[in-house]
């Protein structure tokens, strides 16, 4: 099994790899602030789902250590490369706190997030050429995203095909059994 790494020092942040990115990945810094990722997050008491970029295969884009996300994302983001999967476990104190986050996230709330740093980036000029740019960049991982999903969808329908076609082939076969020997040659 994975080690589970103490990000904070007080057990507040955890964080297990998944999934290791390649040795020679980028990773977060003072000059590629920006990162893109992919992410579920579950609650630890029950496991429910409570935001996920998975349904609508988006990317959340933020910019690390501007307090823009759960102080838990500024401090395990910056220990992740590209193409890493992990699992971050954040105590209230490094999520939401006492308050939560309601409806979907209770008082005192331990979360679990799964984090796929997809990319990081410097800090541009928002000119409309960085901006399309942008853009472009977003579409073309939304659309490797989508591309990712379906063929994974195709997959999954082609093994429920193959054993809908193995199980006809054994009921066939049951059926033909249970037709010998009962007078049907008169």
């Amino acid at each position: 099994m994975a080690e589970t790494i103490d990000l904070s020092g007080d057990g507040g942040v955890l964080k297990t790899v998944v999934r290791k990115a390649k040795d020679d990945a980028i990773a977060p810094s003072d000059s590629l602030p920006l990162v893109d990722v992919h992410y579920e997050g579950t609650l630890a008491e029950n496991g429910e789902v409570f935001d996920t970029t998975h349904e609508d295969n988006s990317i959340f884009s933020f910019e690390i250590g501007q307090g823009a996300v759960i102080k838990a994302w500024d401090i395990a983001l910056r220990t992740m490369k590209v193409g890493e999967v992990a699992k971050i476990t954040c105590k209230p104190e490094y999520a939401y706190g006492t308050a939560g986050s309601p409806p979907e996230i209770p008082p005192n709330a331990t979360l679990i997030f799964e984090v796929e740093l997809v990319a990081c980036r410097s800090r541009k000029g928002s000119s409309v050429g960085s901006v399309s740019d942008e853009k472009a960049r977003l579409e073309e991982l939304k659309k490797q995203r989508e591309l990712a999903a379906a063929t994974k969808e195709e997959e999954k329908k082609k093994r429920e095909e193959a054993k809908a076609a193995a199980a006809a082939r054994v009921q066939a076969k049951l059926d033909a059994k249970k037709g010998k020997g009962k007078g049907k040659g008169k």
